[in-house]
């Protein structure tokens, strides 16, 4: 199998990206990580003034920007952010879809309509962005990235619904992926651990209401740049996964040999955190 690439391609000058869940955490971080390195950016999230004020600051830079209001779980919604990029600038080199929610609650008790949410905004959103994306990605043997979660390669109590869309998330990455093997499609998918952002004060709880305070402690996270760092690299390298922070490492490798060891091992430490569903 002969696939010719650009000369330039493993330089992200002039490529271009789109982002979505831009305003905030590894979203943010990944808009400033691509600017700086001179690619057009296109970032997409729900809050229009977050949008504005990030385009703001990278042009203030030098930086070339720009942003769609877009809410990921709309199918309209993520084609015009696809459009927009296509206007803008011409082609798209790089999908990453990093809009995700989060949930908190024991399934037994978590009304069906949270499980819809997140499934709508972390797998339908990738579903939705990468459809209108992939034929113009196609035609510059571009990238299409998912940013998922350790909880996508391993159930995590109290997360079954975040959990549920992330390994559908990996599952639909993965036959993409092999399908355009032979066109020059590059396909990552990122699996962070837990990270300093703002996706689990937004988690929702067993009614759909958000948690508000998140119950880990911050300081002990890889910061959102770290991530965004690492997912800018293993792009450039055209790799098919990464799993960051040596725990999350870990706890895939043990998952292999010691699966029902891990299996308690994360009831104990999630029943620990505060107000936790299993107490």
């Amino acid at each position: 199998m002969n696939i010719s690439y650009p000369s330039n391609y493993y330089s992200m000058k002039e490529k271009v990206v789109i982002i979505t869940g831009a305003s905030s955490g590894i979203g943010r971080a990944l808009a400033y990580e691509f600017a700086k390195q001179g690619s057009k950016v296109v970032i997409g999230a729900r809050s229009h003034e977050k949008l504005t004020e990030i385009a703001e600051e990278i042009k203030l830079k030098g930086g070339e920007l720009a942003f769609v209001q877009t809410d990921v779980s709309v199918e309209q919604d993520c084609k015009n952010l696809i459009l927009t990029a296509v206007e803008r600038f011409g082609k798209i080199d790089i999908l990453i879809n990093n809009a995700g929610i989060s949930m908190r609650a024991i399934f037994e008790k978590t009304e069906l309509l949270v499980l819809n949410k997140v499934m709508d905004v972390n797998f339908w959103g990738t579903v939705y962005c990468t459809k209108y994306a992939l034929p113009y990605i196609l035609k510059e043997k571009g990238s299409i990235v998912g940013v998922s979660s350790i909880g996508g390669v391993k159930g995590m109590p109290g997360r079954a619904g975040y959990s549920a869309s992330k390994f559908a998330m990996q599952g639909f990455l993965e036959c993409l992926r092999i399908e355009n093997m032979n066109k020059g499609l590059h396909v990552l998918i990122a699996y962070p651990g837990f990270t300093a952002t703002n996706i689990r004060n937004t988690a929702l709880s067993s009614d759909g209401s958000q948690q508000g305070e998140s119950p880990r402690d911050e300081q002990k996270m890889m910061t959102p740049e770290a991530v965004a760092s690492h997912i800018y690299h293993a792009i450039k390298k055209r790799k098919n996964k990464i799993v960051l922070s040596s725990k999350g490492k870990l706890i895939v490798f043990l998952n292999k040999f010691l699966p029902n060891w891990i299996d308690k091992m994360f009831y104990r430490e999630l029943a620990k955190e505060p107000d936790s569903p299993f107490k």
